[in-house]
């Protein structure tokens, strides 16, 4: 306990530094991910965006930056087959395609090895939040062609302003979706990541970004399926009464 104790006040200021930061194109803008986190009931939502954070440094970022994205060059439908393939090659830098959907079976799968061992397992949590997050952001699973390039940056802040203030409505949005096991996930995963590749494709098919509604729908699916990671893995969901940190302050 005095440990997380310890970490809580470093991790809301470096929070806080990172919200400063000017945005970058990694997926979500960082109070996206803070207020996916926040909506799905996982108590460490201040974190959420400190996986962008950490592709900053060299050589970290080399291996962290390929489980953000899935590229699939061949176009085909995300398929729970290809989801578990890419749990080998969580944190290599060896992987062109990049694998999204395995990170976030091998993250949760580090929390539950060491949360067994009795040792501290957050972080582990951290990273799997943030990349079932980028799962439902559409052009992290399409190729990163000319469209993407030019699409990114302003498909990651579609709701950036507004997302603190949205986050109820987010938390409210929430379905129910059950785990039980790793081939559970898996599908989830697949399931998740087809709708959001068969969006990118239909905003390219159309050259337009998302709208507004398209984005809040996106992140309702990794709100959701958070908080059936978080139930899966036994961790408590945390209890929240009214709106989220600086929904106040954001843009109306």
């Amino acid at each position: 306990m005095r440990e997380k104790r310890t970490v809580i006040p470093m991790l809301m200021l470096a929070l806080l530094a990172l919200l400063l930061l000017p945005s970058a194109a990694f997926g979500w803008h960082d109070r996206t991910h803070v207020a996916i986190a926040w909506a799905a009931g996982f108590d460490r939502w201040y974190s959420a965006a400190a996986p962008d954070v950490a592709k900053l440094k060299y050589p970290c970022g080399a291996y962290e930056g390929k489980n953000h994205y899935s590229h699939n060059t061949a176009g085909e439908p995300v398929r729970p087959e290809l989801v578990r393939s890419q749990v080998k090659l969580y944190d290599r830098a060896d992987d062109s395609e990049g694998h999204l959907y395995g990170a976030i079976i091998a993250s949760l799968a580090g929390y539950r090895k060491l949360e067994a061992a009795g040792k501290f397992a957050d972080y582990h949590l951290v990273y799997c939040s943030h990349y079932i997050g980028d799962l439902s952001m559409p052009l992290h699973n399409v190729p990163y062609d000319a469209f993407n390039k030019a699409y990114h940056h302003v498909n990651d802040g579609i709701i950036e302003s507004t997302v603190f203030r949205d986050a109820a409505e987010i938390r409210s949005r929430c379905y129910s979706i059950e785990i039980k096991n790793e081939d559970d996930l898996a599908r989830e995963i697949a399931r998740i990541a087809e709708i959001s590749r068969q969006l990118a494709l239909k905003m390219k098919r159309e050259e337009r970004s998302m709208s507004r509604e398209e984005a809040l729908t996106q992140v309702v699916h990794s709100a959701s399926l958070l908080r059936a990671v978080l139930l899966y893995a036994g961790r408590p969901l945390m209890e929240v009464d009214g709106l989220l940190r600086g929904a106040e302050k954001s843009e109306r």
